[in-house]
Order: C-alpha cells, then sequence, then structure tokens
C-alpha cells in the first residue's frame, strides 16, 4: 500500500494565501492563516509579515489599519529573519501618503536613511503617486527634491504621475514643462501619458490644448489606442462637442470586432453630461440589440443620470432591464445614486482654465497659464523646486 504524503505549507505559499485574502477584503482569514501557520510550526519570514501588513491596509477602518501596519513593522525590527526591507518601506509609504500623514511618511523616510536599506524608483514614485492623487502638490514636489538629493533618476512612470497630478491640479503650465523635461530625457512617453494630459485639458474645456496633445502623439509615431478614444469622448464631452464625441464612438466601434464596455460607458456619461438622456438610452438600446451585456457599472452610471433629472420614466425602463438581464442593485448601488442629489455629475466651470476658455474652440497660450502664480523652469527637478 502506497504511503499517503502530506504537502506542509512554506512562508512562500503562506505569504501569497495571506495576500489573497488581504486583497478580497477578508482580513479575518487572512490573520488565521498567520494563527495557523505559527501553529504548524512555520515562522514568519519578512515576506509573510508583508503581506500581513498589506492584508491590512485593505480594510475599510483606514485609521485601524495603519496602526496595525506600524505595529508589525515595529515587532519585524526586533526578529533578525524579519528584518524590514524596501518592500516594507514602499508599502508602508505609500499607504501614510495616501491617508495624507506627512509626519509618518518623515518618520518612515527617516528611519530609512538610518537603515541598511536603500530606498528606489519604486519607494518615490509610490509616495509621489499618492500624494499627486490627494492634491497634495507641495509635499508631492518635496518628495521630488528627497529623489534628486539621492540621485535616483525619474522614470517615464514619474513622468506620468507628475504631468497627471499637475493636469488634475490645472497647473497646466507645470504639466507642459515635465513633459517637455520628459521629451529631452532618456525616457520615452507611453500612451498614459498623452491620455492623462487629453483628459485634463478636457476638463478645463481647453479644446485645442488636448487636440495639440492628439497631434504630438501622432507626430511621435504613437497610435492612439481604445483608452486614448475613450478620453478623446470624454474630452468633447466637456467642451459641448457631442456630435464629434459620437464619431469618435462610431469610428471607434467599427475599427473593432468587440467593443470594450468602458467605451460604450464613456459615450453614454458623454450623453448625460450634457443632458441627452433620451440619446443615451436609444445608444443603450442600440448596444444591447447587439449583443453588448452592460455591467453594472452601466446601469449605476445612467441610473445616477437619470435620477438626478428626476426623469421617472427612463428610471422605471432601467430598472426592468436590470430585471431582465438578472441584475440585482444593491445597497451600495442605490447610496452611490443618491449621491448624484447632492454633488453634481460635472465640477462647475468656474475655475481659471473655464473662464479663460469661454469659447471651447478658443485657445491661446495664456489659457495653459491656469493656476500658476510661477513661469516654468527648465527642469522637472527645478519645477519641484518651486
Amino acid at each position: 500500500m502506497q504511503k499517503q504524503r502530506w504537502y506542509v505549507a512554506d512562508n512562500g505559499i503562506y505569504s501569497k494565501l495571506i495576500s489573497v485574502m488581504g486583497r478580497k477584503g477578508q482580513i479575518r482569514m487572512a490573520m488565521w492563516l498567520f494563527s495557523q501557520m505559527r501553529n504548524s510550526g512555520c515562522k514568519p519570514d519578512t515576506s509573510v509579515y508583508n503581506s500581513l501588513i498589506g492584508a491590512h491596509l485593505h480594510s475599510r477602518d483606514k485609521s485601524k489599519a495603519l496602526a496595525k501596519a506600524l505595529g508589525y513593522f515595529e515587532k519585524m525590527k526586533c526578529i533578525e529573519r524579519c528584518q524590514p526591507t524596501i518592500v516594507t518601506y514602499n508599502i508602508l509609504l505609500r499607504a501614510f501618503a495616501q491617508a495624507g500623514d506627512t509626519k509618518q511618511v518623515d518618520i518612515l523616510f527617516k528611519d530609512l536613511d538610518e537603515s541598511i536599506v536603500s530606498p528606489d524608483i519604486y519607494t518615490y514614485n509610490g509616495v509621489i503617486d499618492a500624494y499627486g492623487k490627494n492634491g497634495m502638490i507641495k509635499e508631492m514636489e518635496s518628495v521630488l527634491l528627497r529623489m534628486k538629493s539621492k540621485q535616483c533618476r525619474p522614470d517615464v512612470i514619474t513622468f506620468n504621475i507628475l504631468i497627471d497630478s499637475y493636469g488634475r491640479k490645472q497647473t497646466f503650465d507645470k504639466m507642459e514643462q515635465v513633459f517637455k523635461s520628459l521629451l529631452r530625457s532618456k525616457e520615452r512617453p507611453t500612451h498614459p501619458t498623452f491620455n492623462s494630459m487629453i483628459t485634463n485639458y478636457g476638463k478645463a474645456r481647453l479644446r485645442e490644448k488636448a487636440e495639440s496633445v492628439l497631434g504630438k502623439m501622432e507626430e511621435l509615431g504613437f497610435k492612439p489606442n481604445y483608452v486614448t478614444q475613450e478620453c478623446l469622448i470624454m474630452m468633447y464631452a466637456h467642451c459641448d462637442c457631442v456630435s464629434r464625441a459620437r464619431q469618435i464612438f462610431d469610428e471607434l466601434v467599427n475599427s473593432q470586432n468587440k467593443v470594450h464596455l468602458s467605451s460604450l460607458n464613456a459615450m453614454l456619461d458623454a450623453y448625460c453630461m450634457n443632458c441627452l438622456h433620451t440619446e443615451a438610452d436609444r445608444l443603450l438600446d442600440t448596444a444591447l440589440q447587439k449583443g453588448v451585456v452592460p455591467s453594472g457599472s452601466t446601469y449605476k452610471l445612467l441610473y445616477k443620470a437619470y435620477t438626478k433629472v428626476n426623469d421617472k420614466v427612463l428610471v422605471q425602463k432601467l430598472l426592468e432591464r436590470m430585471n431582465k438581464q438578472g441584475i440585482v442593485p444593491n445597497k451600495k448601488f442605490f447610496l452611490d445614486a443618491l449621491e448624484a442629489f447632492g454633488t453634481s455629475e460635472r465640477k462647475p466651470r468656474t475655475s481659471s482654465a473655464a473662464n479663460n476658455a469661454s469659447k471651447p474652440s478658443a485657445n491661446s497660450a495664456g489659457n495653459s497659464e491656469t493656476a500658476a502664480s510661477i513661469k516654468p523652469n527648465l527642469s522637472v527637478w527645478q519645477v519641484a523646486a518651486t
């Protein structure tokens, strides 16, 4: 009789399982796996603690999660086989930057400087991205200066993060200067570089600026992908050029065997943004007739738009479609939709960029100088110093 073999999980297996549970938001299961690991006699190492920290950071209670993460971090430093690596620091730095806790970020950077671990490009990109998405431009630029002082050269991801961050704040002079610095560097732009610029110019209703980015993109040998075309659809929607947005959508549909659901959502959103709800309903009808299966995100987008204008007929029709497709809206679906009554789908066009662009097709060099009080310098590093 053949003897049965039992497989004993090692640190690598436990680390992966804990990570998976964390990403799924199953923190209790991740903790149970950690306990099982120790009970089985398997001693956790750095990778396991990194996974455990990451798992906690996926929980909804961020303040409690950050406190737990710091507790594990301090415990790691007391165990020889579990000393923090740059991965540990990268996880924590990004998490605290996302939380806007600049004090703790500075403490972690100081701790990193005093350790035997050296920061890498992922360290800086993670923190810069987190600060940028929070709109914390001053803090983002301070990390950029720190990066420069450590002789760490930016990669294309760094440039893209800066371009998107300045674009979100409509600080277009700095965004354009970073783009020029990218072109002068050894790095090469990517599709996200151009997509971000088109999107942010669109939100500011700077149509010609956005179109010039498309021209530059083609000049550099890049062919717009479907994401670029979705960005163009939304750009024209912001600029009240819905017919042009629909033209791009139709070209996109005709050029692909399978239409991405995100492309359909972009066109539906374009209609709703411009109060063309009947056209949005017709487009959904056409999509359904052609075999496109909308997701919950499609229905949520339309439900929010229809309820905002109190169109009961379209709301009822939409709910019937959902029922026919077997989609049952949950509590979050309706809560998100209720936000439509308290917030606007489009940002008020009262920014300096909007004022300078009272005509969507009119642009000047001065239009790109919105939200800036300092002239752009010659390099991305000098931009950070302002």
